[in-house]
């Protein structure tokens, strides 16, 4: 049949055409995967994140019992404290709703009212409008969106929970063998990090949510409960949460009277001050302590990539990177 032709050349024009042709393919192919899965890769996110925060207590229990059983308990513990949260809240909260709903008119005409102060923020910032645009089937949808995506976050949560030392070490494989152990000590110090930022600001934002009932209700501003347990929600996310909380609480409090619409005011000013420079270096400690400055770029740049749930990871995300930089880049920089 002839002799066997030369190989072909790897460094001809056409085989490196061909060769970043196929790249450039498979590269726009990944990124259409990854838009397309997003929003599973999002939920896979969070249950991980989560899983991160549970696993050192889950870890202290598995010494003592199988890791199977470690997990059931400290999830359980879990659902139990939210569900007993919501239960107890569920009568109060509802019969709040219905006073906000009957006594919806009179705040409808302090926002017409151009001489009150609800008028004049109704005239510049628009709330009537807004507030109309609310339409309750769009909440009801995406009520019931959110709940599927919390079960399905729960689920694998439990899954990552359950596994997590076999996810861990599989991570660490991946890095090559000689640079194995810093890896290593680099992604625990990375696990703590978000750990403690995850069971700390948790902690921050219930005692955020008491303190705020305990305030209106002492003052008597309307819908205590109702208040208290948004602005512990929105205290989950880093800087911009705690303020819009508190805007918001305390233009209803001056529903009540200028002065007190000043005092909660004062209160939430106050509060943040203190959440600051003592609840979060105590609760959270010196483990995600990072500056000012990142801490709020980073909050911006993780809304702006991933809406809420971006903001609310931004912080332990920035402090990860901060350590990896300095552990790698830095230390490289420096033996240059």
């Amino acid at each position: 049949m002839g002799a066997p032709g030369k190989p072909l050349d790897r460094r001809s024009p056409f085989f490196i055409g061909l060769l970043a042709a196929a790249g450039v393919v498979v590269t726009v192919a990944l990124v259409e995967v990854i838009l397309a899965a997003s929003d599973a890769l999002l939920l896979i996110g969070i249950a991980f994140f989560l899983a991160v925060g549970l696993e050192p207590v889950t870890a202290r229990l598995a010494r003592r019992v199988p890791r199977a059983l470690a997990t059931a308990v400290v999830v359980a513990a879990g659902l139990a404290v939210l569900g007993g949260a919501v239960a107890a809240a569920a009568v109060p909260l509802a019969d709040q709703v219905a006073q906000l709903q009957d006594g919806a008119p009179r705040y409808l005409t302090l926002l017409r009212d151009h001489s009150s102060l609800l008028g004049r923020a109704n005239d510049t910032f628009g709330l009537e409008a807004a507030v109309r645009s609310v339409r309750l089937s769009e909440v009801a949808k995406s009520a019931a969106g959110l709940l599927v995506d919390a079960v399905i976050v729960v689920v694998l949560a439990t899954y990552f929970v359950a596994d997590f030392p076999r996810v861990r070490t599989a991570l660490y494989r991946l890095a090559p063998r000689s640079r194995r152990p810093r890896v290593i000590l680099i992604g625990d110090a990375v696990f703590r990090k978000v750990g403690a930022y995850l069971v700390g600001n948790v902690v921050v934002s219930l005692i955020a949510g008491a303190a705020t009932f305990a305030w209106l209700w002492a003052f008597g501003v309307p819908y205590p409960l109702v208040l208290a347990v948004l602005v512990a929600v929105l205290d989950l996310v880093p800087v911009v949460g705690s303020v819009a909380a508190g805007a918001g609480t305390s233009l209803l409090a001056f529903t009540v009277s200028a002065p007190v619409g000043l005092a909660t005011l004062g209160f939430f000013v106050g509060y943040r001050v203190v959440e600051d420079y003592v609840l979060l270096p105590k609760i959270v400690g010196r483990a995600v302590r990072i500056p000012a400055l990142v801490t709020v770029v980073a909050v911006l740049l993780g809304f702006e990539l991933l809406g809420v749930v971006g903001a609310f990871v931004a912080v332990p995300v920035a402090a990860a990177v901060l350590l990896v930089v300095r552990e790698v880049a830095v230390h490289r920089l420096d033996r240059a």
